[in-house]
């Protein structure tokens, strides 16, 4: 049937993006549950990290040269893509089977050589063999589904993954100032995400920022991690972090 009462009121990204009545379904859906349905439509998301933000520190680390490279949270591989033909190993590492498989479709049509591998797993307690095979460990966009808690496992993941000098690459931001509405925006959504996750189970965890500078900085030290922080988006409050595992670490 065609007709007002079959077209949603509201997409993304026109016809390819979700409706809002899909997003509602995923935001009641559990977090895992929830990028599962929405896997095949991510791409046409706002929620999917722009290559804008991800072609300036995967450039530089590729510039540095990559053997064997894990991104973390890995969705529906926009880093690994951009990743396969500098790197001859290539890990994706998330929860969602549904965004690993539209990972698995994607990377299959990309460019590059390197061996891909894709797995179901949790970026907090990554599989016991993949420790230390890794001189690149990426996330993007994935710090919002770990809690303030959980952040130090995951430093400590990145860090057991990493062998002596691989490198933790990642995009973060500063905390915006009291005047801007995009805080207050952010602290809003946290607050009304807090009360759906007390009121309604399974819990979706998705918060807006999460790991910024300092604390992520003051994290990363604390584990014996070595950084480099580059202002690679201006004044836009974001910054690339290369946090380095020593040598004779």
């Amino acid at each position: 049937m065609r007709g007002p009462l079959r077209r949603p009121f509201f997409r993304l990204r026109g016809e390819e993006g979700p409706s809002l009545l899909e997003l509602l379904q995923q935001a009641l859906s559990s977090t895992t549950g929830g990028y599962d349905r929405l896997a095949p439509k991510f791409e046409a998301t706002p929620f999917r990290t722009p290559d804008a933000l991800l072609a300036p520190p995967l450039e530089r680390a590729a510039a540095a040269g990559v053997e064997a490279a894990l991104d973390l949270g890995c969705g529906t591989g926009a880093a690994l893509r951009m990743l396969k033909p500098h790197a001859r190993v290539l890990v994706g590492l998330d929860l969602s089977e549904g965004m690993l498989a539209e990972a698995a479709r994607r990377l299959e049509a990309a460019p590059g050589e390197a061996l891909v591998s894709l797995r179901v797993g949790d970026m907090l307690d990554p599989p016991a063999d993949l420790l230390g095979r890794f001189d690149l460990v990426t996330s993007f966009g994935a710090f919002g589904h770990v809690l303030e808690e959980d952040e130090p496992r995951l430093v400590d993941a990145a860090w057991r993954l990493l062998g002596p000098g691989g490198r933790f690459v990642f995009v973060t931001g500063t905390r915006p100032p009291r005047t801007s509405p995009a805080r207050w925006l952010a602290h809003g959504f946290n607050a009304a995400m807090r009360v759906r996750n007390a009121l309604w189970k399974p819990p979706f965890v998705m918060y807006y920022l999460t790991f910024l500078l300092p604390r992520a900085e003051a994290l990363l030290r604390a584990r014996g991690f070595e950084l480099r922080v580059y202002r690679d988006f201006g004044a836009r409050g974001l910054v690339s972090v290369e946090a380095r595992r020593p040598s004779d670490a």
